[in-house]
């Protein structure tokens, strides 16, 4: 069985994800997520979609991105 790193979990369905370099082990995608998940500048949520990026800060939404300044980023959901 492997542990998960965020929660400590000794888990048999526990799994690896491989990311930039570095090996990752975890008992969930909620424990993964909250790991690998950017966080949007704005609003704090983890980002789990397409996201925005832009002068090296992330955002969930272009919503989020205007409160900031980034008035020309938009959303094609």
């Amino acid at each position: 069985m492997a542990q998960c790193e965020v929660c400590g979990n000794d888990y048999g369905m526990a799994f690896e994800v491989h990311a930039a370099g570095a090996v990752h082990v975890f008992d969930s995608f909620e424990c993964a997520a909250y790991k690998l998940a950017p966080i949007c500048d704005n609003c704090g949520c983890r980002i789990l979609g397409h996201g925005h990026e832009t002068d090296g800060k992330f955002f969930c939404c272009a919503h989020c991105a205007r409160k900031k300044g980034y008035t020309e980023l938009t959303d094609h959901a």
